[in-house]
């Protein structure tokens, strides 16, 4: 056992990390064969996986991450997702292999599988066979999304996920567009999709000095959030540490938080007291 860094910086006891996808076999299709598996969902993109405790939804959670995302999130920890062709091309046996292996395990622990990113997404097909194959296994299921690719979830996927754990970044379309360069209603529409369906949301919110913290940008975040209350069974509030810096410098991305810091403790709790005063659960 070895201790991690999770996708937001977040030290985490009881990981085992998987290095990429060691563990897994990778594919080897022709340029049509692998197009005609992406297309049935047989064939994905993945950048890494690892089996976490309490971290990425209840239990001990087999957390596969998918390479690619629409996002460009200046916090983000892990730069080396945002793009698929940084992933490598797995098939879906080889995730449903890692299910029955680890199926005991999530038994014992009421833990599951979460499927997250990148962009889970951004897969759409692939994502919905593995939540296929967990189900008839009979195992709990979960996606991490920040929800702007939503409308490409169909009911059929959404039918087989019994946990959203979904990022509001911000509470308003300027700030959310400055912070992630995408629009933040498509994330406010999964969200109302999400409550219509009954499904259930882990709400995560990044504290980032200066871009997120301020109390009127928390409160429309607990504006959104409120709407939804009847099925958010947890916000986590989450301070931002500025440990994905030497992933850009080796990209050669430019990392516009190179002189940020986390937030003070007295901050982290004001905003915690701001949802907690819409009578939301906090973490």
């Amino acid at each position: 056992m070895t201790q991690s860094i999770d996708l937001l910086g977040r030290p985490v006891e009881n990981r085992r990390a998987g290095a990429g996808i060691d563990g897994m076999a990778e594919a080897e299709l022709d340029r049509s064969g692998r197009l005609a598996a992406i297309r049935e969902g047989r064939l994905a993109s993945v950048h890494s996986w690892e089996l976490v405790t309490a971290v990425d939804g209840p239990g001990t959670r087999l957390t596969i991450f998918f390479a690619g995302c629409p996002l460009r999130c200046v916090y983000c920890h892990n730069p080396d997702t945002m793009e698929m062709r940084r992933g490598q091309d797995v098939e879906l046996e080889e995730i449903e292999r890692l299910l029955r292996r680890y199926r005991r395990v999530f038994r014992a622990t009421g833990g599951g599988i979460t499927l997250s990113g990148g962009e889970v997404l951004m897969q759409p097909a692939f994502a919905r066979n593995v939540l296929r194959s967990a189900k008839e296994l009979g195992i709990h299921t979960a996606i991490d999304t920040s929800g702007y690719l939503g409308a490409v979830a169909k009911d059929e996927l959404l039918a087989d996920v019994d946990l959203v754990l979904l990022d509001v970044k911000s509470g308003d379309e300027a700030s959310y567009k400055r912070l992630t360069g995408r629009e933040l209603q498509p994330t406010i529409d999964f969200g109302d999709r999400l409550a219509r369906a009954g499904i259930a949301i882990w709400i995560r919110f990044v504290v980032v000095p200066e871009w997120t913290d301020a109390a009127e940008n928390v409160e429309k975040v607990a504006d959104i959030v409120e709407r939804w209350q009847d099925v958010v069974e947890r916000v986590e509030v989450l301070p931002f540490h500025n440990m994905g810096q030497d992933k850009w410098d080796v990209l050669g991305m430019e990392y516009r938080l190179r002189d940020a810091h986390p937030p003070s403790t007295e901050v982290v709790e004001r905003v915690r007291a701001q949802f907690r005063a819409r009578g939301l659960t906090v973490h």
